[in-house]
């Protein structure tokens, strides 16, 4: 007969215990998800933007070439920041900047960036949008598969700037 059957009941619920209490302590020191490193949204030389969203709307960034909203430089140069675009997931605000008339790069100023899920996808659509405007001169751009709620709320602000621009 087996030692672990009619004659050692003891041993039974101590083996029981130990295995309970060891699958309980393994439980608990697994470490949380740590959030991914997110690439920029911008590669604009000299702009060093967080990849969380900014409180402000409207307002200047730190850029030297950046003059406010809707201001004209001498140059032809002309920042504008676009709505902030209320998305199922999260705001998405677009700042343009355009030289005599056309786009020379565009910012996401604030877009969905919670939890490492809107980190993942906003690493790879917000260059990808950012690439597609600046190609296309205007808000008439392509989606990105996965990411369509932050792809229509780019295109939304992108082109309240763009109105705002006079564009």
């Amino acid at each position: 007969m087996h030692a672990l059957k009619k004659h050692r009941p003891l041993r039974r619920v101590t083996l029981a215990a130990a295995t309970t209490v060891t699958g309980f302590v393994l439980l608990l020191s697994l470490k949380p998800h740590t959030a991914p490193t997110v690439a920029q949204a911008s590669s604009s030389a000299g702009q060093s933007q967080s990849p969380s969203r900014s409180p402000s709307s409207g307002s200047t960034s730190g850029s030297s070439s950046a003059g406010s909203s809707g201001s004209t430089r001498s140059t032809g140069t002309k920042t504008v920041t676009g709505d902030t675009i209320q998305t199922r997931w999260g705001p998405v605000q677009v700042r343009v900047t355009l030289k005599n008339g056309k786009i020379t790069d565009v910012t996401a100023v604030s877009y969905p960036s919670d939890n490492p899920r809107d980190q993942e996808i906003n690493s790879y659509a917000l260059p990808q949008l950012r690439r597609e405007a600046l190609a296309a001169q205007s808000a008439q751009i392509d989606s990105v598969s996965g990411a369509t709620y932050t792809s229509d709320g780019y295109q939304q602000s992108l082109q309240s700037a763009l109105d705002s621009a006079g564009l």
